[in-house]
């Protein structure tokens, strides 16, 4: 794979998959500099002590404590970059907290792809300000101007040469960072980073490479038992009854624990609780509940028939008439239910003691956790303390806040003995929440000379977003089931540009009249809730394969018809980047095997600007997609980890492709039938293809989330590489064999 550097200004940096690109050699303005006094972030509203953000021991060594944690997307090595760079001290000093409710800010979830430009910001801003207040204390201490100091791994140096550290200035003052954020100190000027800006090794890989125990399914605490939950048959089901003492006869046996409809039991060893659980199942008897699940066979067109409520998103030029269009082009798309697929099922630890109770979680959201754990145990918050502990990695809520829970209740019955609580595959797949489903209506209208003037555009989705801590209602499992009267919080309003089922729903090209409505469904009897990336992924799948047919329809290439539509520098930089880097020219004669395809967006509208193009070989006989080659070209603003977001991109668009391939949640009328890997298989090691990321670096501007950035465009940029293929388009996914058998038969 080639790798070169183009950076003016700055030494650049060889990376391993990608290429960094500056984006002043392609001649685009800066957009606002970090050099002045930022505005106060938006994490210090809740967290205005500086010591609740930056702590430093007697030898210097720098502690740093975010809300935000760590699912696998490298956040902690960048914020680490991000604190090491404004106190003036190595990585290697820098120790990260993070997730827990006694000893860290609450900024509230990670998600969104907001880490760095929320928790970033933060804790720049509180380093920049325990530099100052260093520095100055240092000043006093050696009687010079602090304009004289400067500062090496945390080592003050006079002009004459004598010294202090950061260790010693609070030896003397240990209360020196017990201030107010209030302050705010001028952040480094980025052509100063000597740490932001190059790749840093991952800080939580050497304790993973070494098989020591990070992962929440590792801990082992003194007096550690190990408990299950009994599941109903479908969800909303009552228990009857159960006939409890052949469970309570098996070997290791605790507690069986019943609260109305939540059922379980606690066991010395693992194997003694999966035994005990099964035993408990097979005497249960359930009532179910009312309310049947969509008819999976006629999805999409099942959405239509459940309450809604519509919402334009916007209207704009619709003043003039619409009937001046020389062509009118419709389609409609769709994505399935999706499930997170966690690799390692959710699983939580849980102790109670007098007066508090400690769970140990690997939750996005700890401080809300904490919030709704207290609702559902019947106690103050204050009791109730949250451990962010990583496991196996989820982009969305998944089962991790419910397994939280579980543990607590399973808890209560052994005080003083931790509980591990663990799902299993079964578990995640059918309780966890589900992506939801998408239903997308394009139409737009066509001018005489090929340009967009008109555009339709509607979508039927339930609510993206059922996290604990969101107001009208409970957000766990186990709390519907304790006879309390919890239930599942109504459908949230997310404002655009955030949007819920919305989000990317409105157009990032310059259409001069728009009109998006969405028609938020209030009702489903599936559980539904947020995953990667929200509603952008269907809304981007379906406008940008829309974009291709528009361009089939005016005759115009693809890349070509989509810069004839921005004028934002920016996109135009990353469009025309990922093309070059992907050899693309207008002429791209398909030999009805052999195809590409490309899609664009701007994540959220507000983030990172990003492009892809997908190579995909087409087997006519099976009807099997292989992607041959991705390319990808990301604008995040300034890089603080050029390897981290690389990585994200990567992961972004293996993500998007499984979706695109393979994935989709089956269900019969009751309940949830995928319940393994065969039933809901993803991309493998072996299908994954060569991926090239190039990163549009622009030092001066603020950094920008790029998690979740990718993850549409890829799918659609496959689903364009079909079309291109085989010259016959697919708008439902997955882009499964049967179905590309179908279409070509």
């Amino acid at each position: 794979m080639r790798v070169e550097t183009v950076n003016r200004g700055r030494r650049g940096f060889l990376e391993r998959s990608g290429v960094i690109v500056a984006t002043f050699a392609l001649g685009l303005p800066p957009v606002g500099a970090q050099t002045s006094a930022a505005a106060r972030p938006v994490s210090f509203a809740k967290n205005g002590k500086l010591d609740g953000w930056i702590a430093v021991d007697d030898a210097g060594a720098v502690t740093v404590f975010t809300g935000k944690v760590e699912l696998g997307q490298g956040i902690l090595t960048a914020l680490a970059q991000v604190a090491a760079e404004e106190l003036d001290v190595d990585l290697h000093q820098v120790r990260m907290v993070s997730g827990n409710t006694v000893r860290g800010p609450d900024e509230g979830y990670t998600f969104g792809s907001q880490s760095v430009e929320q928790g970033g910001s933060a804790v720049r801003a509180a380093s920049a300000f325990a530099r100052a207040t260093l520095i100055a204390a240092a000043a006093k201490r050696l009687d010079v101007d602090p304009a004289a100091l400067t500062v090496e791994s945390g080592v003050v140096r006079a002009p004459d040469g004598r010294r202090t550290g950061y260790g010693e200035i609070v030896r003397d003052d240990p209360k020196l960072l017990e201030r107010d954020v209030s302050h705010l100190a001028r952040p480094k000027a980025p052509d100063s980073y000597r740490i932001v800006g190059k790749s840093a090794p991952r800080i939580d890989l050497p304790d993973m490479v070494m098989a020591r125990a990070v992962f929440l399914q590792d801990i082992r605490l003194p007096g550690m038992v190990f408990g299950r939950v009994v599941r109903p048959p479908s969800a909303g089901a009552e228990l009857q009854s159960i006939g409890e003492a052949g469970a309570r006869a098996l070997p290791g046996v605790l507690a069986v624990v019943r609260l109305s409809s939540f059922l379980g039991v606690v066991a010395e060893r693992e194997e003694q609780a999966i035994s005990a659980a099964g035993a408990l199942s097979k005497a249960a008897r359930w009532k179910p509940a009312d309310g049947r699940l969509p008819d999976e066979a006629r999805l999409p067109q099942e959405l239509e028939r459940f309450a809604r409520e519509d919402i334009v998103v916007k209207e704009a030029g619709l003043a003039r008439a619409r009937d001046d269009a020389a062509r009118w082009v419709e389609a409609t798309y769709s994505r399935p239910y999706l499930s997170h697929a966690s690799l390692g099922p959710s699983c939580a630890v849980a102790k109670v003691e007098p007066g508090r109770v400690t769970v140990w979680s690997h939750t996005q959201g700890p401080f809300p956790l904490r919030g709704d754990l207290a609702t559902a145990l019947g106690l103050p918050p204050d009791y109730v303390q949250v451990i962010h502990v990583q496991a196996a990695g989820c982009y969305g809520h998944n089962g991790a806040d419910d397994a939280a829970l579980d543990a607590a209740l399973l808890a209560m019955a052994v005080p003083g003995r931790p509980v591990m609580l663990q799902w299993s595959r079964r578990d995640e797949f059918a309780w966890s929440p589900a992506g939801p489903a998408m239903l997308m209506r394009a139409k737009a209208g066509l001018s005489a000379d090929g340009k967009v003037i008109d555009w339709d555009y509607g979508l039927w989705s339930n609510s993206h977003a059922s996290r604990p801590g969101q107001p009208g209602g409970l957000n766990l499992l186990g709390a519907w089931y304790l006879g309390k009267g919890h239930h599942i919080s109504p459908p949230l309003k997310i404002p655009q540009p955030f949007g819920n089922g919305d989000r990317n729903a409105v157009p990032l090209y310059d259409f001069p009249r728009q009109r998006i409505v969405n028609h938020l469904l209030t009702e489903m009897p599936l559980r539904t809730g947020s995953l990667r990336t929200l509603g952008s992924h269907g809304n981007v799948f379906a406008i940008e394969c829309f974009m291709d047919e528009l361009a089939q329809a005016a005759g115009s290439d693809p890349v070509a018809f989509r810069l004839a539509h921005l004028t934002d520098l920016r996109a135009r930089a990353v469009l025309q980047t990922a093309a070059e880097a992907a050899g693309w020219t207008r002429s791209y004669p398909s030999d009805g095997r052999r195809g590409r395809g490309v899609a664009y967006t701007r994540y959220k509208n507000i983030s990172t600007y990003v492009a892809v193009v997908v190579e995909v070989e087409v087997d006519r006989v099976s009807g099997k997609i292989q992607v041959t080659r991705a390319v990808a070209a990301a604008d995040a603003g300034l890089v603080i980890n050029p390897d981290g977001i690389i990585s994200q991109c990567e992961g972004g668009i293996v993500q998007g492709l499984s979706w695109a391939l393979k994935e989709q949640l089956r269900f019969d009328r009751q309940a949830i039938t995928s319940a393994d890997w065969a039933s809901y298989p993803i991309m493998t090691f072996d299908e994954v293809p060569p991926i090239e990321v190039r990163l549009l670096n622009r030092p001066n501007d603020p950094s920008l989330g790029a998690g979740e950035a990718t993850v549409g465009p890829a799918s659609a940029a496959l689903a364009n590489a079909l079309a291109n293929a085989t010259g016959k388009r697919l708008r439902h996914l997955p882009l499964t064999p049967d179905r590309v058998r179908a279409l070509l038969a």
